[in-house]
């Protein structure tokens, strides 16, 4: 990948976006991770030059971690203009008390329920997000990146904002564009660098207390597994051949998580308009 290129074209088409909308500010959840590291780093530089500010929210929840906590502090006072760290463990306690009032004998330490406290946590963040953004005539940046759409690695009306930087970049290529930056900044802006390199190195996690990384989600042991898995899988469907190797990587777990989480990436689904307005023939009173 021409990192260069790349990270020209991504702030060259945020910053035209930008502008012909006559966008007042950009909002971002700042989590610790890559992902949104990677997208501070891409958007400073528009905030920068359309001089308008890059507003970044830590908003934590009693699951994050404490490195992830200080490694988000490091990312937002380094690139963003306005950052705020913010916990909404008390207001998180209070809904999850309100919303499984009626759950009887059900298991906290399940899987599915963690899925769903998960889910309230990246919703309550949108929330924030989404009302910075509309106080200050802005959008909320997306963090997903290609695999994770591919995956269906986010909560619908949660973790998705209204654009998204790197969301056609794959994983892998999220890790290649940030050591990229990382190494512009080193010596012009080394609190920049140092903050995208802790994020690098840190372990890959939701921070929403489902399990200890997102690979233990993402049924492959490293992230270059996942996305040549995907690359291989997209290759045969799209070229339509190959259909027995096809079947294969289609036993894969990886792919099936593709496979099931279709309904996110057409969400909501709907109707055909001639399905809704046109009558069948056999149609009778």
């Amino acid at each position: 990948m021409d990192c260069q290129q790349v990270y020209y074209n991504i702030t060259n088409a945020l910053s035209n976006y930008i502008f012909d909308n006559d966008l007042k500010s950009m909002v971002i959840g700042v989590s610790g991770g890559i992902d949104s590291a990677l997208v501070c780093a891409l958007a400073t530089t528009v905030a920068r030059n359309l001089k308008i500010p890059l507003i970044g929210y830590s908003i934590t929840i009693h699951s994050n971690k404490e490195d992830e906590i200080e490694r988000s502090k490091m990312v937002g006072v380094a690139f963003c203009d306005h950052f705020q760290h913010v916990d909404f463990s008390e207001q998180f306690f209070v809904l999850k008390e309100l919303l499984t009032q009626d759950d009887k004998n059900v298991d906290e330490n399940s899987h599915s329920f963690k899925v769903r406290m998960g889910n309230i946590k990246a919703r309550m963040r949108m929330m924030k997000l989404y009302d910075a953004a509309q106080k200050n005539g802005g959008l909320v940046l997306s963090t997903d990146n290609y695999t994770e759409y591919a995956l269906g690695f986010w909560t619908l009306h949660g973790d998705v904002g209204d654009l998204g930087p790197i969301q056609k970049l794959k994983k892998t290529e999220v890790y290649e564009l940030s050591a990229w930056i990382s190494e512009m900044y080193k010596d012009v802006d080394p609190l920049k660098s140092l903050a995208l390199d802790a994020c690098i190195k840190a372990n890959p996690t939701d921070g929403l207390g489902i399990t200890n990384s997102d690979l233990d989600q993402l049924g492959a042991p490293t992230y270059v597994e996942v996305d040549n898995v995907l690359n291989d899988y997209f290759a045969f469907v799209n070229e339509a051949k190959g259909i027995d190797k096809a079947y294969d990587l289609q036993q894969h777990p990886t792919v099936k998580i593709h496979e099931r989480t279709h309904f996110k990436r057409c969400n909501p689904y709907n109707f055909d308009r001639e399905s809704v307005i046109d009558l069948p023939d056999d149609w009778k009173i």
